[in-house]
């Protein structure tokens, strides 16, 4: 059997390769469905080009490493006794809250496969940043562990999420200049 260390290092680079399919994947979505309100035959020509952009990410890295990421993080929680911890707790907790957004993306994946639009650049970018609020909240978890304040966390993730929403309003200010 692998070392923890191992185990852990390869859990760190899945969950980095899994989060790059969470942050990339919601761009192509927007792409998509930007591409959805051009003229014929560039509209035809992009969603066609988009959705093969997509499936190859969905299903060569994004579902694989997070398959992965949850297999070899299952193997270091039994390892390391660490489940009757309150952090790993909360970390869990957004684990199965990720995972729910990744549900959530893979119903989206599946509409735009199908050339339905349900939601607008501006919705879909919001989405787009949910995968950093989660990303935020599990590496000060267990970075932090004993010392975690609930208080505090709570706080600093508003305040992202407050910074995240202007970003995405001076954004669309800022894309009417064009």
């Amino acid at each position: 059997m692998f070392e923890y260390n191992y185990i852990k290092a390869l859990h760190i680079i899945f969950v980095v390769n899994w989060f790059a399919g969470l942050f990339y994947m919601p761009r192509l979505f927007i792409y998509t469905t930007e591409a959805n309100e051009k003229p014929e035959p560039e509209r035809s020509i992009l969603i066609r080009q988009f959705q093969i952009m997509q499936r190859k990410l969905w299903h060569i890295i994004t579902w694989p490493s997070c398959i992965i990421t949850l297999i070899l993080g299952t193997i270091l929680l039994l390892q390391s006794g660490f489940i009757t911890q309150p952090w790993m707790h909360i970390k869990l907790t957004f684990v199965l809250l990720l995972l729910l957004y990744h549900y959530s993306l893979h119903r989206i994946f599946k509409q735009q496969q199908q050339i339905i639009f349900r939601y607008t650049s501006t919705q879909l970018r919001i989405w787009n940043e949910v995968a950093t609020i989660f990303l935020f909240a599990i590496v000060f978890v267990v970075v932090i562990k004993k010392k975690l304040s609930l208080f505090y966390g709570i706080i600093s993730l508003i305040i992202l999420v407050i910074l995240l929403m202007l970003g995405i309003k001076l954004y669309k200010l800022l894309r009417k200049d064009e």
